[in-house]
């Protein structure tokens, strides 16, 4: 049985480790995906190619190499990174970035082309003009980043491996719902369960209201500096 000082931490650590994840993520995957988008070089396809790959990769796979490397018999093992919420963050983080980079990609390259070349014309920098499609690209990039929050807030294979799912320790909302599912528990699972998506849409919901919001007040703004 779950008592509801259990339920809580898994509560809190479900926040803070796809938060987390979801952040560290994003750092990785916007400005990897703004390159991929800006720039051509060579092996440009491969990379894309594995960005997109790996934005489809099973969890439980990720949690097992990943596993593998922080075991105490791994590269890493003298890390005692094993069965701790730094785990549980390093999985999640190699989840969300590879979509974070791959829709942030796909966002920018939607743009018209000649947005760059006219911020270019009008004396931006290389990296200025970057921002300017970013700043017209934002709604794809806060899509971006709640697909990559999508992803990890939901995961239960990768983060049971690496975490252990440990009761008051590494357990998250998914892995208490599997537990209480296992222990016949099913009505609080279900509780649980719902808990998780209510948490989910909130947090998108937040996301999506703070990027619609700022969309608002730059409009606004152009509307006074032409009326002006």
């Amino acid at each position: 049985m779950v008592t509801v000082s259990q339920f809580y931490h898994a509560l809190w650590l479900s926040l803070f480790v796809s938060g987390s994840a979801t952040v560290i993520g994003a750092l990785i995957g916007i400005p990897l995906g703004a390159l991929l988008a800006e720039y051509d070089f060579r092996g440009k396809r491969g990379v894309l190619t594995l960005v997109h790959a790996f934005m489809g990769l099973p969890p439980v796979v990720v949690g097992l190499f990943t596993f593998l490397i922080i075991a105490r018999s791994g590269p890493l093992g003298g890390l005692s990174l094993v069965y701790t919420v730094t785990a549980m963050i390093i999985v999640q983080v190699i989840l969300a970035a590879p979509i974070i980079t791959g829709l942030t990609h796909a966002a920018l390259k939607d743009l018209d082309p000649r947005l760059g070349l006219q911020a270019r014309s009008l004396g931006a920098s290389r990296m200025q003009s970057v921002l300017v499609k970013a700043r017209e690209a934002r709604a794809g990039l806060v899509a971006a980043v709640i697909a990559g929050f999508g992803r990890v807030i939901a995961e239960v294979g990768a983060v049971t491996i690496v975490g252990g799912a440990i009761s008051g320790k590494t357990d998250t909302l998914t892995t208490l719902t599997v537990k209480l599912t296992r222990q016949g528990y099913t009505s609080l699972a279900l509780l649980v369960g719902v808990v998780l998506i209510v948490l989910a849409v909130i947090v998108n919901v937040f996301l999506t209201r703070l990027q619609t919001d700022r969309s608002q007040r730059e409009d606004q703004k152009r509307v006074t500096g032409y009326v002006a």
